[in-house]
């Protein structure tokens, strides 16, 4: 069964999925930036790395900068996939299309984002799902999937059963080529992301280097443990259930397991600085040390972390 996708904020990630959704068959809407949308409309749309080569031509997609002129269309799921700090605006906009009432799934990085969504669109239509796999634009018109730890995690915002759409959005994603799995507990598979993210991504972009450099050495593995130990601390406070009895049993996991399958993979941060972007770091480290205030858990690497990322972002 093919459905109606409409995916907002279309980046390296929105992209890809537009593309091999549009390449099994399903109609899709990309709302996208202005520079994107002329090469896609010579070119088409490609994606090629880890899960194999696919291309639409561009009359497969809807191409549009806004909603303005879709506000009667009918959608079976909504993908969100701005960077976190947009969320809020994102989420506004997509109140406004009006006899839209479909699933809107937050595909972002970080934490908080699902929460907007139910404020602003009600606890019945917010999802999220927790995407630990590496896309680039390495350029325009065609996004390379670099590495994956792990299929794409997808489930209801609120509740602990899993919805008939979930299993239909994720369904989807899953014949279209990118792994994707109906969780009950998608908030689970958030915050073990949120470990992951905020060991590597502020560290990485910090010292511009993969995540596999910053493994291989003893002074920035030390630096790692204690971002994990101050994570693991501030979730279990807030009452969060992990994979994981205890920091070092995840680290066991770190090391061994994610590390690898995303050796060579640059941190986002590093990007967005490298092209003078802010950085999602209120969604990852600054969540951590906001909660840790909430609940009196000191949280310094965390601290510094962001002090230094902030500092960059202003230079």
């Amino acid at each position: 069964m093919t459905m109606n996708f409409l995916i907002y904020g279309a980046g390296a990630l929105g992209q890809a999925l537009g593309c091999m959704l549009a390449s099994d068959g399903n109609q899709v809407t990309l709302i996208l930036r202005d520079r994107f949308v002329e090469t896609i409309r010579a070119n088409g749309l490609s994606v090629t790395g880890i899960f194999g080569d696919y291309h639409v031509a561009a009359d497969a997609l809807t191409l549009t900068t806004s909603i303005t002129g879709i506000e009667g269309s009918q959608y079976d799921a909504i993908l969100l996939t701005t960077k976190s700090y947009d969320t809020r605006a994102a989420a506004e906009d997509l109140a406004s299309l009006q006899h839209c009432n479909c699933p809107v799934v937050s595909m972002q990085n970080g934490c908080g984002n699902i929460e907007q969504l139910i404020e602003l669109l009600g606890p019945e239509r917010s999802f999220g799902a927790r995407v630990i796999t590496g896309f680039e634009i390495t350029r325009p018109a065609l996004v390379t999937i670099t590495v994956s730890a792990d299929a794409i995690h997808l489930g209801a915002g609120v509740g602990s059963t899993i919805p008939r759409q979930a299993t239909a959005i994720a369904g989807a994603i899953a014949r279209a080529g990118l792994p994707c799995i109906a969780v009950e507990d998608v908030h689970q598979s958030l915050f073990a992301k949120l470990l992951y993210n905020c060991a590597l991504n502020p560290l990485g972009a910090v010292l511009g280097v993969n995540y596999g450099a910053l493994a291989d050495a003893s002074e920035t593995r030390a630096i790692m443990d204690g971002i994990i130990e101050e994570t693991f601390g501030v979730v279990s406070a807030m009452g969060a259930k992990l994979p994981w009895q205890d920091p070092e049993q995840y680290k066991t996991y770190f090391y061994e397991t994610l590390i690898p399958a995303t050796y060579d993979h640059r941190p986002s941060m590093l990007q967005d600085l490298e092209q003078s972007k802010p950085t999602e770091l209120k969604a990852l480290i600054g969540y951590v040390s906001k909660h840790g205030k909430t609940h009196k858990i000191e949280t310094p690497y965390c601290d510094l972390l962001g002090g230094l990322i902030r500092f960059k972002e202003r230079h």
